[in-house]
């Protein structure tokens, strides 16, 4: 464990695959020291959510306020937010301490396509949250509702790339893994020029909280002092490695495992560098 501080943003999710749980566990494997705010308590099982309770604003934005003036961190990253008053208030306690290392994960539905964020969170989500995004890292669906690109193929991951960086963020990650194709390929773009990150693509259910996991690896090497491009492929090296690791526990789509580093063990397919 070192001294790197990383906070998540995000919901609960009783059964431990996603939102704060993945999101510390990731922490925790990857060597960080993790802390949490809570937005919402949601209600879910690997079957799916079905039920949530937002968490007061007010208390979300003390919760933020309590670490980054005690502790301190060295990067957040954001998921489930609710509400529009929620992300108001992330963005204004994100805002007054210059969080420089910021790693968005617009959670908007729930793999089973239940809605985590309000019809008027997603506008003020784009409007108030992404400006302050060091990347935001969307899958297909998410950068569709996002910008309004059809993202089917490489060709609009590229385009909606551009389109969240336009909308304020300084990069942007558009996943694959919903992307038709015999890799999955994320397409990385800083502003300046494009990054096609390739893992292979894996047969399986069990990919509850691959998403969680994969923002909050990215600011585990933020928070490490890695580089966005560099800590993007270690992220997606290490998603990987979990979902190849994945648990078939529950009913529905099985949670991918943050400890499956624990035990010291060569990173992943060798024959993909994820770079």
């Amino acid at each position: 464990m070192t001294n790197a501080r990383a906070l998540t943003i995000a919901g609960s999710d009783p059964g431990g695959g996603a939102g704060i749980q993945q999101d510390l566990k990731t922490f925790q494997a990857l060597g960080c020291w993790g802390m949490s705010a809570i937005t919402a308590v949601t209600v879910q099982s690997t079957l799916g959510v079905t039920a949530f309770h937002e968490v007061p604003a007010g208390v979300v934005e003390g919760q933020i306020r309590a670490v980054l003036e005690d502790i301190g961190v060295d990067a957040v990253k954001t998921g489930m937010l609710a509400t529009a008053a929620i992300v108001k208030a992330v963005a204004r306690a994100l805002r007054e301490r210059r969080v420089g290392s910021l790693v968005v994960d617009p959670v908007l539905a729930s793999s089973h396509g239940e809605p985590l964020l309000s019809a008027g969170g997603v506008e003020v989500l784009a409007a108030e949250i992404l400006p302050l995004a060091l990347v935001v890292t969307p899958n297909s669906g998410e950068a569709e509702r996002l910008t309004g690109v059809r993202v089917a193929d490489r060709d609009g991951q590229r385009e909606a790339a551009r389109a969240l960086v336009a909308l304020g963020a300084r990069a942007a990650l558009v996943t694959g893994g919903h992307v038709e194709g015999p890799e999955a390929v994320d397409v990385l773009w800083d502003g300046s020029d494009f990054h096609e990150i390739v893992g292979p693509r894996l047969d399986t259910p069990n990919t509850h909280g691959s998403g969680c996991m994969l923002s909050a690896a990215i600011a585990a090497g933020l928070a490490e002092g890695g580089s966005l491009l560099e800590s993007v492929r270690r992220a997606k090296g290490f998603v990987a490695g979990a979902i190849e690791h994945a648990l078939s526990i529950g009913k529905g789509a099985g949670p991918v495992d943050a400890s499956w580093r624990l035990g010291g063990g060569p990173w992943p397919l060798a024959a993909h560098p994820f770079e």
